[in-house]
């Protein structure tokens, strides 16, 4: 069953009587969208190889999803093929020992990673524990909260904010305090990728996503901090298929779509 949005009522109201109509499935748009060169706007990629094909030794890269969940995995995978090396990870956790976003950083191809959770459940340390105290990696932790805020920040073109968040404690040591209202504050800087990988339900040509589930976790945020935004979505659907109120990242942060199965 598609998600509520996507088969939504028009209502009005006469007199005390509520009449309901179905919503048309499509909308009206324009035939052709041209960007200034007149040339017809399609961001559709052949393939993941493709996709990353120019992410190149030492980018900064962000990642949406959760822990394993909603992530672009098939994206992930083809990194760790196209072998770009010297990577700075920005992303909610290191990942479950197995999973994609783990293989990236076990294969030596990350040399920093931004994240809120890095430490694995078993009691051996993970491959990226034993990484990061043979200091061939640099990790550095973040809060979730204030991680979300500094993507959100580097998005919306802000340099850093104030934040409560982590005074006393050693994450804010060599920050930037002041005090508000007889409250102190630390400044973090925004954070913003050369590249974004996400993964997203469904995509037009134009860019625009809708997310379902834990996709949409730290995705628009993250489309809109990167430089270049990558989606992996099920599908590829006809502009103007899904209302405009629907369209959970507008196209305009995104420069590439491609069709992928959600690996695990």
């Amino acid at each position: 069953m598609r998600p509520a949005c996507y088969s939504f009522l028009r209502r009005r109201t006469v007199g005390q009587t509520l009449q309901t109509t179905a919503a048309p499935r499509h909308y009206r748009v324009k035939r052709s969208f041209t960007d200034g060169r007149n040339n017809v706007i399609d961001k559709q990629m052949n393939s993941a190889a493709d996709a990353v094909a120019d992410i190149p030794d030492g980018a900064t890269i962000m990642v949406s999803g959760f822990q394993g969940s909603g992530m672009p995995n098939a994206l992930l995978r083809a990194l760790v093929d196209h072998g770009a090396k010297d990577l700075t990870l920005i992303c909610n956790g290191a990942g479950p020992h197995g999973t994609q976003q783990a293989r990236l950083t076990d294969a030596g191809q990350v040399s920093k990673l931004i994240c809120s959770s890095a430490r694995g459940r078993s009691d051996e340390p993970t491959p990226l524990e034993r990484l990061w105290r043979a200091g061939e990696i640099v990790l550095e932790l973040v809060p979730q909260g204030t991680f979300a805020e500094r993507i959100r920040a580097g998005g919306a073109g802000l340099a850093a904010f104030y934040t409560p968040v982590s005074v006393g404690t050693d994450l804010a040591e060599g920050k930037e305090a002041r005090e508000f209202d007889g409250r102190s504050y630390v400044l973090e800087t925004a954070l913003k990728a050369d590249f974004t990988l996400l993964r997203a339900d469904r995509a037009d040509r134009l860019g625009n996503l809708g997310y379902r589930g834990t996709q949409i976790n730290f995705g628009p945020a993250m489309a809109a901090a990167g430089a270049t935004t990558i989606a992996e979505v099920g599908e590829i659907v006809d502009v103007g298929s899904f209302a405009p109120e629907c369209v959970q990242t507008p196209g305009i942060f995104v420069d590439r779509v491609v069709i992928l199965p959600d690996l695990r």
